[in-house]
């Protein structure tokens, strides 16, 4: 998982073109692909260092909160960004997997 993140960080600084059709129009797109990187990043390393596991867990649910709206709008447009109505659904899916699967690595590691 925070190797997922991680990958995702550099992508957002690689290829923002990549995410700019998820960013909805108010967002100027540069800004918010530096900060979907900076979190992922942060995200990533902390789910990596034993010491910080839990916070990475909590920051990942959050995280993962923060984009369900995206994951939703596309699944509602007329042409979503994942191709096709069935995949948005299934990207919605995974989303909700995503959350939980930080809940538990927060859960597990909680103190």
């Amino acid at each position: 998982m925070a190797a997922l993140l991680i990958a995702g960080a550099v992508a957002h600084v690689v290829r923002p073109e990549f995410y700019v059709a998820m960013i909805p129009s108010f967002i100027p797109p540069s800004l918010a692909n530096l900060l979907a990187a900076l979190a992922e990043l942060v995200v990533g390393v902390a789910i990596l260092v034993p010491r910080f596991r839990f916070w990475g867990g909590l920051g990942f649910a959050l995280l993962m909160i923060a984009f369900l709206p995206l994951h939703i709008w596309d699944l509602v447009r007329a042409d979503p960004v994942m191709g096709s109505a069935s995949a948005a659904f299934v990207r919605l899916l995974l989303q909700l997997i995503l959350i939980y699967a930080g809940w538990w690595i927060y859960q597990s590691y909680k103190k």
